[in-house]
């Protein structure tokens, strides 16, 4: 019987670099970035639709940088199509991290209008900007840089494709998708040069951080600086990127997906999975079937990425908001990655089909683990077969050997420890 496999809880001990004191870094960075602002100004900050651990502190920040300055802040949406592609629904996910009308003593003006940018260029795409943003005096970009789930090249989630997408709300994310990854490796980076070039983007503040989702890096880089900054920051946050310990797996369990946790709900460079025509799977790891089994609040109902697993509960397939994914998904054209996995009946159910998926015959020597989220992959639950390949290792630490996957009602144990109930 498939209960009878029993799991052990350990922690991969990382020495990651990190921030001891993110809000006095983001005040040194900020100071020395040598932008001065217009007394009386209005300036428009623009945040993502990303889960950035430290964001509001950054932010507050920001805004008190710039009321230094005599101008005054105020918060826009910069998230492409996220939200379901309305004002509204963006205004939702920013309130959803805590940027509530008011905050900071900062306004959010939510609106999916464009404007024209000027400029001579030879895009074969529109250059279009976030229409409030855009009446400001100044905006200030606020990003985490790290990897993409789609593509890799010199420049990838980041300040230069939120300049390019985030502001450029519907519009320009359906124009640059249209070219599938192509848009995105060469044609985002030129939009965002020419935006750059020609908008009112006078500053970008980057965040990077480690494999344990801590800010290790907060730059404030003016804005002709960006496109020559950037990269080597986009080898720094893939260089301390959260990974599996091991490059095989017979099924991979992951307890939460979602837009809060990564841009394609599940993180394709952990589980080395892509599922875009022309695009390489990355080498490592190979997973044969994938669980997920629930879907974040912070969410809304959005489970794009749902199609890189293999199968999902029944509770995750009870709130997805079919409108919302359908949104996302076409506006990126990775229709793929929005289809409806195998639906279980519940977490032990998903974990029978996933050994028959991956045509495990004999359970005792099972490849499995069990990850809270694609975010934190340093504790894990693993088999016998997986532990024995880890198990000399000197940055592994055993917490807990032998626990049972299920409860007596079929669900997931607690993630952190051991549940009788």
């Amino acid at each position: 019987m498939s209960d009878d496999v029993l799991f052990h809880r350990i922690r991969i001990r990382l020495d990651e670099p990190s921030l001891a004191d993110v809000p006095a870094q983001t005040d040194r960075t900020l100071t020395d970035c040598g932008v001065v602002l217009e007394p009386g100004s209005e300036v428009a900050i623009a945040v993502g639709s990303r889960g950035i651990g430290n964001l509001a502190a950054v932010v507050a920040r920001i805004v008190a940088w710039v009321r230094a300055q005599g101008a005054t802040p105020f918060l826009v949406p910069a998230m492409g199509s996220h939200g379901g592609a309305t004002a509204e629904g963006q205004r939702e996910v920013l309130e959803a991290y805590g940027f509530v009308d008011g905050w900071e003593g900062c306004t959010i003006r939510s609106s999916m209008n464009v404007v024209p940018v000027g400029g001579t260029h030879d895009l074969p795409v529109p250059v279009v900007t976030d229409a409030h943003a855009a009446g400001a005096s100044a905006t200030i970009v606020v990003n985490r840089i790290k990897q993409h789930t789609d593509f890799h090249g010199t420049y990838e989630s980041g300040l230069m494709k939120m300049i390019a997408i985030g502001l450029g709300k519907r519009v320009q994310a359906e124009a640059l998708h249209a070219y599938g990854t192509t848009g995105l490796r060469e044609l985002m980076p030129r939009v965002a040069q020419h935006l750059l070039a020609n908008s009112n983007v006078v500053l970008g503040v980057a965040v990077v951080e480690n494999a344990l989702d801590q800010t290790m890096v907060v730059q404030a880089v003016p804005a002709g600086s960006i496109a020559a900054v950037e990269p080597a920051l986009l080898q720094l946050a893939a260089a301390h990127a959260p990974r599996l310990p091991v490059d095989a797996l017979d099924v991979l369990l992951i307890d939460v997906m979602g837009k809060d946790i990564s841009g394609a709900g599940i993180d394709t460079n952990v589980i080395g999975r892509v599922m875009i025509a022309g695009e390489p799977d990355p080498p490592t790891p190979r997973i044969a079937m994938i669980a997920c089994h629930a879907l974040t609040k912070a969410s809304h109902g959005n489970a794009t990425g749902m199609g890189l697993a293999d199968v999902v509960t029944r509770r995750l397939a009870d709130v997805i908001d079919h409108e919302v994914t359908r949104t996302n998904v076409i506006t990126s054209g990775f229709l793929l990655r929005g289809k409806l996995p195998v639906v279980a009946d519940d977490d032990r159910h998903a974990w029978q089909l996933c050994l028959r998926g991956a045509g495990v015959v004999d359970t005792a020597t099972v490849r499995a683990a069990r990850i809270a989220n694609t975010l934190h992959c340093a504790q894990l639950w693993v088999t016998d077969a997986v532990l024995a390949d880890l198990v000399d290792r000197s940055d592994v630490q055993v917490l807990e050997r032998a626990v049972a996957l299920h409860d007596h009602t079929g669900e997931l144990r607690p993630f952190a420890g051991r549940s009788d109930g």
